[in-house]
């Protein structure tokens, strides 16, 4: 059953889909679409933050909300999707941990569109192995020199705050990591943008003795690792709700396709192969959007299993998509395949949610050890 919640923020962004759509080639291809980011700010991007910056809400945003929004916005425009949560998930770290100074300089421009954040925590050997950062913090009176590469990270070289992990304690493995805001365009800092399959904002961040003042440390000193977990604890549930619209968005292209479209004889619906195809896509978009829901609602209301349910979601909705997305293209044969087409976009974009925030393989580790945990918790 759809909530009121979730027809409201169904309605609202079916309002601003137009004047998103009319913004999408604003910018060039893998450079940040400003004009696309200020569009979002005026209506959609509050959605995410507490009025204290901005927001519409009490205080953060819920994880449902968070949700809603991702799979109504992956639906309709991935790249406006992709736009709007790259916000949420370069500010929460600064919202959560950030001094009220550094909160109030920069997240009501996040909140509306005026500022891009970034998130940045992967570099060549440290991915889905976070605990391996080698970029450093070394102490410099009343702050911090940030030297070390960071690659990968959505909206570089053209945010303006960053979110970056750094070592600080070189023996300490994850204890010794620490997160800074840094604002983009200090001096010493540098970086390029990626040509990626999907063009999205991507690229790597080179930071030489950046000097980042004590102000800008998020939380505590060699707590980093909780800060980035934190975040990603909110932020990972609605990857998997992103997912979940873009296979609905292909799954309904497919019914209307095949609906109309003409072969041995007859309509490709009448065809039991294409039947039984159909159902299976609509089987795996609904289970997925329930584990998805259900992770979020688990965050929402503080239950324990938290983390286990944010793997599972995350790891069901993408292959699900995956799945989903190219069965649709196998429908509609070699016209799915043209430049432009719906289809086209999304066997583009479907690909990258199974590998950022936690690639496939790492959520099966953390739902295993979750499992064995438990067992451990019933011997005990």
């Amino acid at each position: 059953m759809i909530t009121s919640q979730e027809s409201n923020l169904q309605a609202l962004v079916a309002t601003n889909i137009d004047n998103l759509r009319a913004l999408a080639n604003s910018a060039p291809e893998g450079r940040l679409n400003r004009p696309l980011l200020a569009a979002l700010g005026k209506e959609l991007l509050p959605h995410l933050f507490p009025s204290s910056v901005g927001g519409v809400h009490d205080n953060a945003v819920s994880s449902t909300e968070l949700c809603i929004l991702r799979e109504e916005l992956g639906r309709l425009m991935p790249a406006a999707e992709t736009t709007l949560a790259l916000q949420g998930l370069g500010a929460y770290p600064i919202l959560f941990e950030g001094s009220d100074q550094v909160v109030q300089e920069w997240l009501p421009k996040v909140a509306n569109g005026t500022a891009a954040a970034a998130f940045a925590l992967t570099e060549t050997e440290a991915g889905s192995d976070a605990a391996a950062i080698t970029m450093s913090a070394t102490r410099d009176g009343d702050g911090w020199r940030l030297s070390g590469k960071k690659v990968f990270i959505s909206n570089a070289p053209d945010a303006d705050i960053y979110t970056i992990f750094a070592r600080t304690d070189p023996d300490a493995g994850s204890r010794g990591v620490t997160a800074f805001a840094v604002p983009g365009g200090l001096e010493g800092m540098s970086g390029q943008a990626y040509d990626m399959v999907a063009p999205h904002v991507i690229g790597e961040l080179i930071l030489d003795n950046v000097f980042v003042p004590n102000s800008h440390v998020l939380g505590e000193v060699n707590r980093g690792f909780r800060v980035a977990m934190g975040t990603l604890d909110l932020f990972r549930p609605s990857v998997g709700a992103y997912a979940v619209g873009m296979a609905q968005a292909a799954l309904d292209a497919t019914v209307s396709y095949t609906d109309h479209r003409r072969a041995f004889g007859g309509r490709l619906r009448d065809l039991q192969a294409v039947e039984h195809k159909i159902a299976d896509m609509a089987l795996g978009i609904e289970a997925a959007r329930l584990l998805v829901r259900s992770a979020a609602a688990c965050y929402d209301t503080g239950e324990d299993g938290l983390t286990k349910k944010s793997a599972m979601a995350k790891l069901f909705a993408t292959e699900t998509a995956q799945r989903v997305v190219d069965d649709a293209v196998q429908l509609h044969g070699a016209i799915a395949l043209r430049k432009g087409h719906v289809l086209e976009e999304l066997y583009r974009e479907v690909r990258a949610p199974r590998i950022y925030e936690g690639t496939s393989e790492v959520q099966r580790s953390i739902i295993s050890r979750a499992v064995y945990a438990q067992l451990q918790d019933l011997v005990t």
